[in-house]
């Protein structure tokens, strides 16, 4: 249902607020997140050096940025299903496979990313 609300600057400042709030609480309540925060803190300002040109900067940089996003929505996922269903349901189960599954492959996207852009300087 469309909002009957003026968008301006208030609402971008609300959105911001309420994604920053997401943020910390993937950091305080998902151990996963915080590694690969800790991870980001490292491979990004690597990847910013590494790369040649915006696009391998963007390419390095944003498939780190991906795999923080999945996490942050995997949890979202998890966090859903825990309250929607506390006892196991093969449902929730797959859910829950599901959305790891989505992180895991954004991981490997990292990896391919990285692999193809340094690997083809060094090999």
């Amino acid at each position: 249902m469309p909002s009957n609300e003026p968008r301006g600057p208030k609402q971008i400042l609300k959105a911001l607020r309420w994604s920053w709030q997401g943020i910390k609480a993937g950091y305080t309540f998902e151990a996963s997140f915080r590694l690969e925060v800790y991870l980001f803190a490292i491979f990004a300002p690597l990847g910013l050096w590494l790369g040649r040109g915006p696009m391998e900067k963007a390419l390095l940089v944003g498939s780190l940025i991906l795999v923080l996003s999945a996490e942050l929505l995997n949890s979202a996922v998890e966090a859903i299903v825990d309250k929607a269903s506390p006892e196991f349901h093969v449902l929730a189960g797959r859910a829950k496979d599901m959305g790891s599954a989505a992180v895991f492959m954004l991981m490997v996207n990292v990896v391919l990313c990285w692999g193809l852009i340094l690997g083809s300087r060094w090999f």
